[in-house]
């Protein structure tokens, strides 16, 4: 990725680093090489996409995260919550350590989607049908999940937020 002011400054960049390659006898990959305005186009760069002067992780990086977590999250696992919890927290943390540099919005959907398979574990416990959501907020609420110890990217977003502003 190279930044540039003009997209005259854009096309003489790709023109030294085509050159540059080849004479390392290297190619740029036709498909991913492009010149593209982040105010209008967007793009996406390793995990994240990138528009309109913000960034946030790419749908591919979310997908991925829940296929990661969702066969550690079934209803008919059988594995305590605590276990389970246990379990996810660490790639949990490694996601947030990757994309912490991205708003509170895009950590607490995470959250969000975390805390409904872990109602839906529950519900499962209760005899009831269905995923866990309505009056399940209320019958186990975010605050159950952090006294268990679930780790929050939105929590987490917000202390790394203040520690940055303190450290300034």
């Amino acid at each position: 990725m190279i930044l540039c002011k003009t997209r005259e400054e854009a096309k003489a960049a790709l023109e030294l680093v085509k050159a540059w390659t080849a004479q390392a006898g290297l190619t740029l990959h036709a498909e991913k090489t492009r010149i593209a305005d982040a105010q209008t186009d967007g793009f996406e760069f390793l995990g994240y996409r990138f528009q309109k002067g913000t960034k946030w992780p790419r749908d591919k990086s979310r997908k991925k995260l829940r296929e990661n977590l969702k066969p550690l999250l079934k209803r008919t696992s059988g594995v305590s919550l605590q276990a389970s919890i246990a379990k996810i927290n660490p790639k949990l943390r490694g996601w947030f350590a990757y994309f912490k540099h991205c708003r509170r919005a895009h950590m607490s959907a995470v959250d969000g989607w975390v805390r409904n398979r872990l109602r839906g574990i529950l519900r499962k416990r209760a005899g009831r049908r269905g995923r866990g959501r309505g009056m399940d907020n209320h019958r186990w609420p975010n605050a159950y999940f952090h006294k268990l110890g679930l780790f929050s990217l939105e929590r987490a977003h917000v202390l790394t937020c203040q520690s940055m502003k303190m450290a300034h």
